[in-house]
């Protein structure tokens, strides 16, 4: 059976390799996939990488039309790419007799509902997040402006007339039902997690001589994440254990990071900033002792589940993160695989730590954050979960 799947994500970009690709490698096997991509200006000018990718898609059978993202000026590109979406999804549609539509995010979301409306064809709106919410907390939408109620009258619809519904988060499902009860009455909504390929995330040996390294991965500089949180641990952490490091692996402004967590270059070569390809990123984790994260919460973040996590817990380490943000602090207690912080004050800082210290001696902590993440957030058990919703829409791709 033919599907058809929209994203803006670029498959070039990291999470178009860990939460595109990685899926439709699995599903491949059972069901013939066309994917249209938005990328980047900069990828795209990578002739090999594209035919690299090109490459990588057709030994799976995956049919790939990528597209050039733009992003400029924001209101106007965002409409044209939708225009673009929607022509090239309504004439694979027609022509290439797809059978179902897989739209990850919003922008997809709305033309995979178009298209619906068109043709008949249903849909799978795979949100990721509460979108709306993200762009009023980045201040990149004021609530109950025109816009925004455009993108809830089309959330509310593509809610209403998907196939069936996927979130990251168990905490966005029960804020979606209380907000939309009659859209969601009977409505098909799984929740799938970011997983994460753990046959690359495995755990590593570490010595008793190791130094204790704490380790932060990704993006800090968003918005949405919490840089006078991480200052206030670095602070406790390293004045804690004088034979600490603190690592943070991103691909933001090094010397901003450094200015808001070391301004008086206190730390040295303590704490250490740099960037790393994301291939590299397991053998980065294998260096670590655990990870932060501390992200703005709120309603927006009700959604959220950061691929970080479960390439932390995959190789084995413990976290140390912050309340509010999906089922992550509900994971971390349940399953004690780190430590929840509830708020930025010099007490709850010293509080967690000790915590955490304490956390470390257990000798099977390592084991733990492992199983979490295979019970969790396997790339296999989510391949399952999109198989079991596709069959649920269409029947058994077999017959």
């Amino acid at each position: 059976m033919k599907i058809l799947y929209l994203t803006r994500t670029g498959l070039l970009e990291p999470l178009g390799q860990s939460q595109v690709f990685a899926y439709l490698r699995g599903l491949s096997a059972d069901y013939t996939i066309t994917l249209i991509t938005y990328e980047k200006a900069a990828d795209m000018a990578d002739a090999g990488a594209m035919a690299r990718a090109m490459e990588q898609c057709e030994s799976f059978g995956i049919r790939w039309l990528p597209r050039r993202f733009r992003s400029h000026p924001r209101f106007l590109a965002s409409a044209l790419s939708m225009l673009d979406m929607a022509l090239l999804a309504w004439r694979e549609v027609r022509q290439g007799e797809a059978r179902l539509i897989h739209a990850r995010s919003y922008i997809p979301a709305a033309v995979a509902l178009l298209v619906h409306r068109l043709t008949g064809v249903p849909f799978v709106f795979d949100m990721r997040a509460l979108w709306p919410e993200e762009l009023i907390t980045a201040r990149r939408l004021r609530r109950d402006s025109l816009a925004h109620k455009a993108i809830t009258w089309a959330e509310r619809a593509c809610l209403r007339e998907a196939a069936g519904v996927v979130s990251l988060t168990q905490a966005a499902v029960e804020y979606l039902q209380q907000t939309y009860p009659d859209e969601l009455a009977g409505q098909k909504m799984i929740v799938i997690p970011t997983c994460a390929d753990l046959q690359r995330f495995k755990p590593s040996e570490r010595h008793e001589s190791q130094a204790r390294v704490h380790g932060c991965i990704g993006t800090v500089l968003s918005g949405w994440f919490r840089m006078d949180w991480l200052a206030s641990w670095v602070r406790v952490a390293l004045r804690g254990n004088t034979s600490s490091r603190f690592d943070i692996v991103t691909l933001d402004d090094q010397k901003e990071i450094r200015r808001q967590i070391d301004p008086e270059g206190e730390y040295g070569d303590r704490l250490s900033i740099r960037a790393c390809p994301s291939e590299q990123m397991p053998g980065v984790l294998h260096g670590h002792s655990l990870s932060v994260m501390f992200f703005a919460d709120g309603l927006s973040k009700l959604g959220s589940s950061p691929t970080r996590m479960a390439e932390v817990l995959g190789s084995g380490l413990p976290v140390v993160v912050s309340a509010g943000i999906g089922d992550v602090a509900q994971i971390v207690a349940e399953y004690r695989v780190g430590v929840v912080v509830s708020d930025n004050s010099e007490e709850e800082m010293h509080r967690a730590y000790g915590e955490l210290e304490d956390l470390l001696l257990e000798a099977d902590l390592t084991e733990r954050c492992r199983r979490v993440a295979e019970l969790v957030f396997s790339l296999e058990l989510g391949v399952k979960s999109y198989r079991t919703l596709y069959q649920s829409v269409l029947g058994d791709p077999l017959n």
